[in-house]
């Protein structure tokens, strides 16, 4: 069952200020959102949500996720008091897994590491030029061990 992007962006939120007691800005949100979509593309088959990705100058952007979260700038988001979502259980441990590996890198970082992948690097940025989700699920294929 694939999710809306703001509803993984505001798990992804809440997981943030939960685990590092820190909030994250809306660039690192963005190559979070990225990477959870790829791994979930890749593991089940299916996307997480169903939000394009869109390969901008700074790397992978869901435009409706990002203009959500605009009015912040570089600034941490504060996460929500309330999410209306329930991962299962197979769907719940990817994303917490994913989350662990990638979270501990900075936005820039993420940033450098999104550049150098298939998936954005073979797509011209700019404003509505689509990451392709069978692009993502072949490149992720590759990360899945």
């Amino acid at each position: 069952m694939a999710y809306k992007a703001l509803q993984i962006a505001q798990l992804l939120l809440s997981k943030a200020a939960e685990r590092n007691q820190e909030l994250m800005s809306n660039l690192k949100l963005q190559k979070m959102l990225y990477y959870e979509q790829g791994f979930h593309l890749a593991a089940f088959d299916t996307p997480l949500f169903d939000e394009n990705i869109e390969a901008w100058m700074f790397g992978p952007v869901v435009p409706e996720v990002y203009e959500k979260y605009a009015k912040y700038d570089a600034k941490g988001i504060e996460p929500p008091t309330q999410i209306d979502i329930k991962l299962n259980e197979e769907e719940t441990t990817l994303f917490n897994n994913v989350f662990d590996v990638y979270n501990q890198y900075s936005a820039v970082k993420l940033v450098e590491m999104t550049h150098s992948e298939p998936p954005w690097n073979s797509v011209s940025p700019g404003k509505g030029n689509i990451i392709s989700q069978e692009s993502m699920k072949k490149f992720f294929l590759t990360r899945l061990a």
